[in-house]
């Protein structure tokens, strides 16, 4: 996942899922072989649907589109509150980060340059950002 290659320094714990992915399945080929020019291993990845326990251990919630956040509401009003699009993050890039599946290899190429912008960007807004969940908005550490 690039949010964990990008954020390895921070002290944030990353973790995936999708709003409708179906548990289990594995990154497609074009996905893993541009994660891998990007230095990353996608051999092992599956899926995860998104649930309610995922929602409320969550400090803060990063969506690759508004209908992934109309999700994340559906399952938890309150955690709209916390739940922002990557490319809130970004001065370049914004709204829905559209989904490459079922694209040429040069879509899913040109998605994981747009998400690593937006992630790195976000890294940099994080020591700063004030979004995170009340309860963890005075930890001095976010896992």
């Amino acid at each position: 996942m690039i949010a964990r290659q990008v954020l390895a320094g921070a002290r944030v714990a990353v973790s995936s899922a999708g709003s409708s992915a179906m548990d289990g399945s594995p990154a497609s080929p074009h996905s893993i072989e541009v994660a891998a020019a990007n230095g990353l291993d996608l051999s092992g990845h599956r899926s995860r649907l998104l649930n309610a326990s995922m929602v409320r251990d969550a400090d803060l919630i990063v969506t690759m589109g508004a209908r992934h956040r109309e999700t994340v509401g559906v399952i938890d009003a309150d955690a709209l509150e916390y739940t922002f699009l990557l490319t809130n993050f970004s001065d370049r890039h914004h709204g829905d980060i559209p989904d490459p599946i079922g694209g040429p290899l040069e879509t899913y190429a040109s998605t994981c340059a747009v998400i690593r912008e937006c992630v790195e960007s976000m890294a940099a807004h994080l020591p700063r950002f004030d979004g995170w969940k009340p309860a963890a908005r005075g930890r001095k550490e976010r896992s």
